[in-house]
């Protein structure tokens, strides 16, 4: 399976904490989904130096880069203006 890394920060903005909020329930069940079917590896929240959630941290793996861009489509993060600056790269968990 291939595995990716998102690193995606929130915007900033004043509604932007209440947006995430909005967002999080959806975004929590499409991680139990991804869980239930063995693509999702780990991930949660980056946090500021007050313990405020800003961003994400996420690993993830899927057979196909379709099945991948099918979850990016879908996650609510993405499509409800979440997340403002998104990094993705291709990632390797370390078998040791």
């Amino acid at each position: 399976m291939k595995q990716y890394l998102i690193h995606a920060y929130d915007h900033t903005d004043a509604q932007a904490l209440e947006r995430r909020m909005t967002a999080r329930p959806v975004h929590l069940e499409l991680v139990k989904k991804l869980k239930e079917t063995g693509n999702f590896v780990l991930g949660g929240a980056i946090l500021n130096e007050y313990g405020q959630m800003i961003g994400s941290n996420i690993v993830l793996q899927f057979e196909t880069q379709e099945e991948f861009d099918a979850y990016t489509a879908s996650e609510p993060y993405i499509n409800q203006k979440v997340w403002e600056k998104i990094e993705i790269r291709n990632f390797r968990v370390a078998s040791v």
